[in-house]
């Protein structure tokens, strides 16, 4: 066992350790870092990828930042949820050690973070958009949230002040106008800049500005092949609710109508969204929807075809959403670029975890199968990073926070940080093959929406070991290589028993290096796992058939 430790302990030193060049420009200043998150952002979803859905939906400002500098190809985030990925994002911890474990829980500020240490090494900080951690943040000479998940149509905003203001328009234009307002008018020019902006989209519910309500309308995007799956072996696949034609909200996610020439909505337990809008906002909303939705009832589908009419709907809306997005990261980058700014600034473009977009039949996140554990990562640095470097390293956003304090020349760079920055990888100073073998996951919201199992496992460089557990206790094996969709779990498979095995070992090691302990593996009590499967099966209501 000793053998799988030694390499993880020298990783965690490494990541401790001294910077031998901190990191400044010629001109002797720090450089700026400019964090761009989406929430949900599918790598599926951005062109840069090179995926069948996203060459029908480009995203060009995105795909400025991976042309301009790198594009990580094995990006992946150490719990796929929205609170905990950013508490990891801020922290450089494990969730069980910045104690933000699932959502609802509230994130203990008091901690270092990598914002309070920036400001430390005499940066100016601020963040934008979306929170989610509750409470308000700490560490940011600025910050304006949306609360809660916040809105796509006028949303509101808690303030510095601790005033909440109903900020009318879309949401993903009102945080990008909020960044380059404070970049243009609040910003000390003679320190360097940390702003984290926070996109509310592309996540649940897809709601496009108006100006890309009907952008996809007239495309067909690709399905995948395994749309409708069969989970063999899977239990915790087959007991979720996350299911795109069984589990989406019909008016709510898909906006679908409740009868041909209405513009009421189909089953929807939650309207709020939509009632939000002006009068002008509604009405434009409803005349852009009205002729899919009086074709959709003409055309009588059920089954299969009623299936995938679906799948189509969702991936339509979630496009157009992103499109917005796209908008946004290209206007950061023009004012950049305009201001002198670009040359000596570090910006990164990442999600708080990836997303599902039809693959199993899902939408959401959750599971350690890679199109949710995957995150999509590009960076660009002039003069640092080399234009259309691609890095094969396995990453997490739990290196975030060290790479951002390595590059503002951090004269340490984690102390109870449990990742790696990603600077040498970045400018070429270190091979892929050098960074690390092996990453760790653990999933704890459950029983929660969409009912995914607790869960956590390793990923190498092939294989893939998960264990689900609370109400199950099963166990999941894959080669990567030879089953890169997840679609067989070899675990009972005598062909795998040694390397099995030996990922076991791994396991034991990793869980050891970070501190996992026989807390984290607490179970939910049977009845409240049991209401929670009446109560979202309420909340679908009657689906249209």
């Amino acid at each position: 066992m000793i053998r799988y430790i030694i390499p993880l302990i020298t990783l965690l030193f490494v990541a401790g350790c001294k910077s031998d060049n901190p990191e400044e420009t010629s001109d002797g200043k720090k450089p700026n870092i400019l964090f761009i998150m989406a929430d949900d952002h599918a790598i599926q979803a951005i062109s840069a990828y090179g995926h069948p859905i996203s060459e029908l939906a480009p995203t060009p400002n995105i795909d400025r930042i991976a042309e301009n500098g790198a594009l990580f190809h094995r990006a992946y985030v150490t719990n796929s949820i929205c609170g905990p990925s950013r508490a990891v994002i801020l922290t450089g911890k494990h969730s069980h050690i910045n104690g933000f474990r699932q959502n609802g829980d509230r994130f203990d500020g008091s901690q270092p973070t990598v914002p309070k240490m920036l400001q430390k090494l005499g940066y100016q900080t601020a963040i934008t958009g979306k929170w989610h951690l509750h409470g308000y943040p700490e560490g940011f000479d600025y910050w304006n949230i949306i609360v809660d998940q916040g809105n796509y149509y006028n949303p509101d905003f808690i303030r510095q002040s601790g005033d909440t203001v109903r900020i009318n328009g879309y949401a993903t234009d009102i945080i990008t106008d909020d960044a380059i307002d404070w970049l243009q008018n609040q910003r000390n020019e003679s320190m360097p800049f940390f702003i984290m902006v926070h996109h509310k989209a592309p996540h649940r519910n897809w709601m496009p500005p108006l100006r890309y309500v009907n952008k996809y309308d007239s495309v067909q995007f690709p399905l995948p092949d395994t749309y409708f799956p069969d989970f063999k072996n899977q239990k915790a696949a087959q007991e979720q609710l996350q299911t795109i034609y069984e589990d989406m909200y019909e008016g709510h996610d898909l906006k679908m109508s409740k009868e041909y020439g209405s513009t009421e909505l189909a089953a929807n337990p939650w309207i709020n969204d939509f009632v939000r809008m002006s009068p002008s906002q509604r009405e434009a909303w409803d005349a852009a929807y009205l002729p899919e939705n009086n074709a959709f009832w003409k055309a009588d589908l059920h089954g299969k075809a009623l299936d995938e009419y679906k799948g189509q709907r969702y991936i339509r809306d979630y496009m157009a959403t992103i499109a917005a997005v796209d908008d946004g990261v290209g206007r950061l980058l023009n004012y950049l670029e305009e201001n002198g700014l670009d040359e000596n600034t570090l910006v990164i473009y990442t999600s708080d975890q990836g997303f599902w977009m039809g693959e199993k039949g899902w939408f959401d996140k959750r599971f350690m199968y890679e199109e949710s554990f995957g995150t999509p990562l590009m960076v660009q640095m002039p003069g640092t990073i080399e234009a259309g470097t691609e890095i094969g390293a396995m990453v997490q956003n739990l290196d975030f926070a060290q790479t951002f304090l390595d590059f503002a020349g951090a004269p340490e760079t984690g102390g109870e940080m449990q990742g790696e920055s990603l600077k040498g990888l970045m400018d070429g100073s270190m091979e892929d093959s050098d960074f690390r073998d092996v990453v760790y996951y653990h999933y704890y919201d459950y029983p929660a929406f969409h009912m995914v199992k607790k869960h956590y496992g390793i990923r190498t460089d092939r294989y893939k070991l998960m264990h689900f557990y609370d109400d199950i206790d099963t166990w999941e094996f894959y080669d990567l290589e030879e089953d890169p969709r997840e679609l067989t779990n070899s675990i009972d498979d005598p062909d795998y028993a040694e390397v099995i095995e030996t990922m076991h070992q791994k396991l034991d090691s990793i869980q050891k290096v970070y501190k996992v302990t026989e807390k984290e593996f607490e179970q939910a009590p049977k009845q409240k796992v049991e209401r929670a499967y009446k109560l979202f099966d309420k909340l679908r209501g009657t689906p249209i058939e």
